[in-house]
C-alpha cells in the first residue's frame, strides 16, 4: 500500500508540470535519437558498401591484384596453365552513372561465365531463362535485375547509356535477373553484369583485368598452396583477402565516422546536463514534501528509489520516443552521409536504412543510463538529508552558498586534469574526449561560485535603471543559489557546445579557403568528371590533353595524374605532377625548405606526402613509403612533407618521370592552364571548350568558377554537421527554457508573498523578466569562453588527431553574437509562462499552506 501511495504521489508531480515534463522528455528524446540517427546512417552506408562488396567477391577466398592499372589478362591464362592451380575467374569491375532513370551509379561486373559457377551464382547454370550466347557475342549486352531497371526506366531489350569519364557508352539490357530472396535482391541493386570485353570496352580496360577471383582450401592446405603460387605471380601482383577490401574502407572513413559520433554524443551529453537540471529541480521543488515523507516514516531507501523511479520513468519514454525519432532522422542522415561518402571516399549508393539491433539497444542503454546517471546526484542528497533539515529551505541556501568555494576548487582540479589529458603526447582519441568531456565538468563546478560573485555586484548597476526591482532581481539570484547555479550549468553548458561546434566549422572552412587561395594559381582547370568529387582521378581520352595543352593563348600548363595505390593495405591517392615550363608550384610546406625540396624531387626515389598522411604514419623528411607499384613493391624517400585538405587519409605526390618508371599509366587527370599575358581567361576559357569538341565531357573551369566549386563541395560535406549543430541548439534551447522555467514555477510561492505585500502584475512581470534576463546573460557570459575553449579543442587537438590537419582558430563574432541571443532569447520565453500564470493567480490560495 505505501508503495503504491508514493507511486500515486510521484506521478501526480510530474502531470502538475506538463510543461516541465514534456521539455524534459523532449531534452532525452532529441539527444538519444541525434545519437541513434547518425549511428544508424553510418551503419547503413557502410553495411551497403559490405553488401556490395560481399555480392561481387561471392564466394572467392582470396583475390589476385595488381597495382593502379590492374592486372594484365594474359596473368589469367598463365595461371589457368600451371600446374594444380587453384579454382579461378577473371574480374573486370569499375562505376559508371546512368543516364536514363534515376541517374544513379552503378556497379559494371565484367565475369566470364563459364568460369563463375564455383564463384557467383548470378546466372542459372545453363543459362536458366537467360541467354549466354547473346551475353558473349552481342556487343554491349548487359544483365540487371528487375529493381535495377524499374529504377533506370527501362526493360529487357532496351538500351541502355552510361557515362563513364565524361564519354558516353552504349548497352543494351538483354535479360532481366530474378534475385531468389529480398536479401539478394538489395545486394544486387545497381549491379550490372556483362561479360569479360564488354567491361573492359566500356570502363577503357581493353588488355586489363581488375583482378582474379581464387577459391583456396582452408588451413595448411591453403596456406601451402597459397606459397606456391606466390613464386609464380608477376611483378606487381599480390594476393590479398575480399574482406581486406572492406577493411580498408572501414579504416579510410574511421576518422570521419568517428567524429559524428562524437558530435552526436555532445548533444547527449547536452541532455544529460537537462535530464541532471530536471531531477534537481524536481528534488530541490518537493524537499518539504520529501521531509514530511520521511517525518511520517518513509525510509531513506524508498525514498531513494522514488527520485530514481521517475527518472526511469522519464528516461524510458523519453528514450523509446527518441528511438522513434532517431529513425526518422536517420533516414534524412542517411542521405548526407552518403554524399559526403561520395564526395571524400568512395562510391557508395545507399538505398535503405538498416535498422541495427544493436545501435538500438545502444540507444535505449544510453538513455536510460545518462537519465539515471543524472538522477543518481538528486536523489542521493534527498535521501540522505533529516527531516527537520529537509524541511527548513534557508539550511539549503547556506549549504549552497558554503559549499560553492568548495566546488569552484575541485573545478579547477577538474580543468586541470582536463587539460593533462588533452596534452597527452598520443595519437589516440579517447584521452581527447575524456579531456573535453573534464572541461565541460570543470567548468559547471565553476558556475554556483562565479553566480554568486557576479550576481552580487550585478546588484548596483540593475539597481539604477531598474530602483528596487532590479536589486531584488540580482539578489534572488544569490539567495536561490541552490537551484539558480543549476540552471546556470545546463543554460552554459547547453550554449557552449553550440559555439565550439560553429567555430570549429568557420575555422575549418576559412583554413581551406586560405589554402585553395594558395593553391589554385593557373587560369584554367580542366579535367574529365569523377564519380568521387574530391579524388578527381578520371582520365582524359588519348590524345584530348595534349590538344587541350595546345590551345592558343595558353602560355604554359601542368598536368595531374591521380591513382589509388595500396599502402599498409589502405587505398590512398598517389599524385604525378609534370609541370611543364611553368616556374609555378603551387604547394606549401611544413617540413622542408621548397628549393631544396624541389630539386631534391627529381630523384627516382623521392616524394613528397601530405600532412595528413605524413601524422597518420608518424613520417618526417628522411622517412620512407612503400607503394605496391606495378613493378612490385618499392620503397621512396620522403623528401618534404606539404600542407593538404583535400584528403584527410593523406596523398603521396611525385614527378610524372617518377611515376612513369614504377607504373604502367600515361594517362592524364587533370590539366593546369596558365594564361598568356593579356588573355581574357573567359575567352580562353571558351576557346578551351571549342577545342575539346565532344569527343568526352570535360569539366572546363576557371581559377575563381573551381575555387567556388570546392568551397560548394566543402560546404555540402559539413552539411551534416551543421545538421547536428541545429539538433544541438534545438537540445541547448530546450535546457535554457526548461531550466529557467522551472526555476521561475518552483518560486511560485515567493512571488505571491510579493503580490500580497503589494507587487502589482506589471511590477511581478518586471522582477521576473529582469530575472531571467540576468540567468540568460550570465549563462551566456559563461558560455562565450567556454565554447572558445571547446572550439580549440575541437580544431587544434581532437581535428589534429582525427584527420591530421592542422588549422587555424577563428573566432567569428556571428557565432559568438549567436550564442548570446540563444540564450537571452530562451531567458526571455522561459519568463513568459511564469510570469502570465502569477499575474493571473490569487495569491491567497498560492499562500493557503503558509
Amino acid at each position: 500500500m505505501r508503495q503504491r501511495l508514493l507511486v500515486r504521489a510521484s506521478l501526480r508531480h510530474l502531470g502538475s508540470h506538463p510543461w516541465l515534463t514534456a521539455l524534459s522528455l523532449l531534452g532525452i528524446a532529441l539527444g538519444v535519437a541525434v545519437v541513434v540517427s547518425i549511428d544508424l546512417a553510418n551503419a547503413s552506408a557502410m553495411r551497403a558498401f559490405e553488401r556490395s562488396t560481399d555480392t561481387v567477391a561471392g564466394r572467392a577466398t582470396h583475390q589476385l591484384v595488381g597495382g593502379p592499372s590492374g592486372l594484365p589478362e594474359s596473368v589469367y591464362r598463365a595461371l589457368r596453365l600451371q600446374p594444380g592451380a587453384p579454382v579461378s575467374a577473371p574480374v573486370v569491375e569499375g562505376y559508371v552513372r546512368a543516364r536514363s532513370g534515376d541517374r544513379r551509379t552503378l556497379t559494371v561486373l565484367g565475369v566470364d561465365p563459364f568460369a563463375e559457377a564455383p564463384f557467383r551464382a548470378f546466372v542459372p547454370r545453363g543459362g536458366g531463362r537467360v541467354d549466354l550466347g547473346t551475353l558473349l557475342t552481342e556487343p554491349g549486352a548487359a544483365l540487371m535485375t528487375q529493381r535495377t531497371a524499374l529504377a533506370l526506366n527501362v526493360k529487357a531489350g532496351d538500351p541502355l547509356l552510361v557515362a563513364v569519364e565524361g564519354v558516353v557508352k552504349p548497352l543494351r539490357v538483354a535479360a532481366l535477373l530474378q534475385p531468389g530472396n529480398e536479401g539478394r535482391a538489395q545486394a544486387m541493386e545497381g549491379l550490372v553484369l556483362t561479360d569479360i570485353s564488354t567491361a573492359q570496352e566500356v570502363l577503357g580496360l581493353v588488355g586489363r583485368l581488375s583482378h582474379i577471383d581464387l577459391k583456396l582450401p582452408e588451413g595448411e592446405a591453403g596456406e601451402s598452396r597459397l606459397a606456391s603460387l606466390r613464386p609464380l605471380l608477376p611483378e606487381g601482383a599480390e594476393v590479398i583477402r575480399p574482406q581486406a577490401r572492406g577493411n580498408a574502407v572501414a579504416q579510410m572513413t574511421r576518422a570521419f565516422r568517428t567524429n559524428l559520433t562524437a558530435l552526436s554524443l555532445l548533444a547527449l551529453v547536452v541532455g544529460t546536463f537537462l535530464i541532471y537540471n530536471t531531477m534537481t529541480f524536481s528534488v530541490v521543488q518537493r524537499r518539504e514534501q520529501l521531509g514530511r515523507l520521511r517525518a511520517v516514516g518513509i525510509t531513506r531507501r524508498e525514498l531513494f528509489a522514488l527520485v530514481l523511479g521517475e527518472a526511469a520513468v522519464l528516461g524510458a519514454v523519453g528514450t523509446v520516443a527518441g528511438l522513434l525519432l532517431g529513425v526518422v532522422l536517420g533516414r534524412g542522415l542517411m542521405e548526407l552521409v552518403t554524399r559526403t561518402l561520395n564526395d571524400l571516399y568512395l562510391v557508395v549508393s545507399v538505398r535503405s536504412l538498416s535498422l541495427e539491433s544493436f545501435t538500438l539497444l545502444k540507444g535505449v542503454l544510453l538513455g536510460l543510463g545518462a537519465t539515471l546517471a543524472a538522477a543518481m546526484l538528486p536523489a542521493w542528497e534527498a535521501a540522505r538529508s533529516a527531516p527537520a533539515v529537509t524541511l527548513r529551505r534557508s539550511t539549503l541556501e547556506d549549504v549552497s552558498r558554503h559549499r560553492a568555494p568548495r566546488l569552484a576548487l575541485l573545478g579547477l582540479v577538474t580543468l586541470a586534469l582536463g587539460v593533462g589529458l588533452l596534452a597527452l603526447p598520443t595519437p589516440e582519441l579517447l584521452p581527447a574526449y575524456a579531456g573535453l568531456f573534464s572541461l565541460l565538468l570543470g567548468a559547471s563546478l565553476l558556475v554556483p561560485w562565479l553566480t554568486a560573485k557576479l550576481a552580487g555586484l550585478a546588484a548596483g548597476p540593475l539597481g539604477r535603471p531598474f530602483g528596487l526591482l532590479g536589486r531584488m532581481a540580482a539578489r534572488g539570484v544569490t539567495s536561490n543559489l541552490s537551484r539558480t547555479a543549476v540552471a546556470l550549468a545546463a543554460l552554459m553548458v547547453a550554449v557552449a557546445t553550440t559555439v565550439g561546434v560553429g567555430l570549429m566549422v568557420t575555422s575549418f572552412r576559412g583554413t581551406v579557403s586560405d589554402w585553395l587561395e594558395s593553391s589554385l594559381e593557373a587560369d584554367v582547370y580542366v579535367s574529365p568528371p569523377a564519380l568521387v568529387t574530391r579524388r578527381g582521378g578520371a582520365t582524359f581520352a588519348p590524345g584530348l590533353a595534349e590538344l587541350v595543352r595546345a590551345t592558343p593563348g595558353v602560355a604554359s600548363s601542368s598536368t595531374l595524374r591521380t591513382v589509388q595505390v595500396r599502402v599498409d593495405g589502405v587505398p590512398t591517392d598517389v599524385r604525378a605532377v609534370d609541370f611543364g615550363t611553368t616556374p609555378v608550384r603551387p604547394y606549401r610546406f611544413k617540413e622542408g625548405d621548397a628549393a631544396r625540396v624541389w630539386k631534391e624531387l627529381e630523384a627516382p626515389d623521392a616524394v613528397l606526402v601530405s600532412e595528413p598522411f605524413a601524422f597518420h604514419r608518424r613520417l618526417g623528411v628522411g622517412g620512407t613509403v612503400e607503394l605496391a607499384t606495378d613493378q612490385g613493391p618499392r620503397r621512396f624517400r620522403v623528401v618534404g612533407v606539404y600542407f593538404d585538405y583535400g584528403s584527410d587519409a593523406g596523398t603521396v605526390l611525385m614527378l610524372r618521370g617518377t611515376y612513369l618508371l614504377h607504373f604502367e599509366d600515361a594517362r592524364v587527370s587533370g590539366v593546369a592552364l596558365y594564361a598568356e599575358p593579356g588573355q581574357d581567361v573567359d575567352a580562353l576559357v571558351a576557346r578551351v571548350r571549342e577545342r575539346a569538341g565532344t569527343v568526352q565531357a570535360l569539366g572546363i573551369q576557371s581559377n575563381r568558377a573551381l575555387r567556388q566549386l570546392s568551397l560548394e563541395v566543402f560546404d555540402r560535406t559539413f552539411t551534416i554537421t551543421h545538421v547536428l549543430r541545429l539538433l544541438a541548439v534545438g537540445v541547448a534551447f530546450i535546457g535554457v527554457l526548461s531550466a529557467l522555467m522551472a526555476l521561475q514555477l518552483e518560486r511560485a510561492r515567493e512571488l505571491a508573498v510579493l503580490r500580497a505585500t503589494g507587487l502589482t502584475p506589471r511590477q511581478l512581470w518586471g522582477l521576473v523578466s529582469l530575472q531571467t534576463g540576468l540567468l540568460g546573460l550570465l549563462a551566456g557570459l559563461f558560455s562565450l569562453p567556454l565554447g572558445v575553449a571547446l572550439a580549440y579543442v575541437l580544431v587544434h587537438v581532437i581535428n589534429q588527431r582525427s584527420f591530421g590537419w592542422t588549422l587555424q582558430l577563428l573566432v567569428s563574432g556571428d557565432v559568438l553574437t549567436q550564442a548570446m541571443v540563444l540564450a537571452l532569447a530562451a531567458a526571455a520565453l522561459a519568463g513568459l509562462y511564469p510570469s502570465w500564470k502569477m499575474s493571473r493567480a490569487n495569491p491567497a490560495l498560492a499562500l493557503r499552506e503558509e
